[in-house]
């Protein structure tokens, strides 16, 4: 028995979209979903019971960053992510792959795994995909990911070919590691860059090794919107319907949405901490740098549609003023709307394949937003 279940619910009449809801050990979570990132167990900025506030049903915890700090031992040691944060829904833990080529320096690429550097103190390092698994396990997260290799863009066809290749033969070893199946379900990750026929040979070569849930990985790391589209397109058809598909490291609301209309069930991406932290905002009518001179005097919400904590209580103007002070609360505030305006997206989103426009929906709210319109 998989640890996972997906449930598909609905699929929306105008764009075969899917509704539907995946079943953990820990409870389960509504799709299409956003899943807010707690790199180092903790979403930046928030507690759990805020994060709950705003329908935040499931996060994901970072694997690298846990394994260099606190140590994925200690972890262990309190009893998993769940216990050690305090968070009893369900949690997604990442392989560390991509921050162990993108973070880390002196990176050396073998058969067996990878050797690299610590961002923190310099340590050197080894993880192979056994290792991934080991650390994964005990993290305790209800989804783990396969140990993949996370290519630049734009990449050369033959480099990215050995790439995916190697990300194959590394994910039967992440299957074979892995034994605790009925507590922890472990996802494969398509890979094969922006070219659509190793994309359909990853596709292909994870599908025969039958994991509960497929990921779609080396997506938005700089390539253009309408390149990402076309690699969904002809990768989404091929993963099964009865399992979760995740685009990983997505959370504009464009890409929410177009994913979600090409049948992609879960996402996630720091985006909207990061950029809370730096003073802009989501709002219904686009983007809103709330630090701005502009607004010094403007004491309406910083969204009037939005239902959260922040824009019920507070002004723009008070907000840009702590913000300015250096006062925590700022970006605490900025933060906690960030999350709830995606999380609401997300479910308005669900509402939309629940009524079968899910394509209207998408043209309302890019013409609210300021989005130039992308023809699906």
């Amino acid at each position: 028995m998989s640890a996972v279940r997906y449930e598909l619910i609905k699929k929306c009449g105008q764009t075969g979209a899917r509704l539907g809801k995946v079943h953990t050990p820990h409870g389960s979570f509504d799709t299409p979903a956003f899943m807010p990132v707690g790199t180092q167990a903790t979403v930046k900025g928030m507690s759990p019971e805020e994060l709950k506030g705003i329908n935040a049903q499931i996060i994901l915890s970072n694997t690298y960053h846990l394994y260099m700090r606190p140590g994925e031992d200690i972890v262990k040691e309190a009893g998993g992510l769940h216990s050690f944060m305090n968070w009893n829904r369900p949690i997604l833990t990442d392989s560390g792959g991509f921050q162990v080529f993108s973070l880390s320096d002196l990176r050396d690429i073998k058969e067996e795994g990878v050797t690299f550097k610590s961002h923190i103190d310099g340590s050197k390092h080894f993880i192979t995909p056994e290792k991934a698994i080991e650390i994964q396990n005990d993290l305790g997260a209800d989804i783990i990911m396969a140990f993949d290799e996370c290519i630049p863009y734009p990449c050369e066809f033959e480099y990215a070919k050995k790439s995916l290749e190697r990300t194959t033969r590394w994910a039967k070893r992440c299957k074979e590691a892995h034994k605790n199946t009925e507590k922890q379900a472990l996802f494969g990750i398509v890979q094969g860059g922006i070219y659509k026929e190793l994309r359909e040979q990853s596709a292909k070569e994870l599908l025969e090794l039958d994991f509960p849930g497929y990921a779609i990985g080396g997506l938005s790391v700089g390539e253009p919107a309408q390149d990402m589209y076309d690699m969904l397109e002809c990768t989404v058809p091929l993963l099964p319907e009865d399992k979760p598909r995740y685009l990983m490291g997505v959370g504009s609301p464009d890409y929410l949405i177009e994913g979600a209309l090409r049948g992609i069930d879960m996402f996630d991406c720091v985006l909207p901490t990061r950029i809370g932290r730096n003073g802009t905002v989501l709002t219904s009518q686009g983007k809103m740098i709330i630090r701005d001179a502009k607004y010094a005097r403007d004491f309406t919400p910083m969204d009037p549609e939005c239902d959260c904590y922040a824009c019920q209580n507070f002004s723009r103007a008070y907000i840009r003023h702590l913000l300015k002070a250096g006062e925590v609360l700022g970006i605490r505030l900025t933060t906690w709307h960030n999350l709830r305006f995606l999380l609401k997206l997300m479910e308005n989103v669900r509402k939309a394949i629940m009524d079968d426009r899910l394509q209207d929906f998408r043209n309302e709210f890019f013409e609210a937003f300021g989005y130039n319109k992308i023809t699906k």
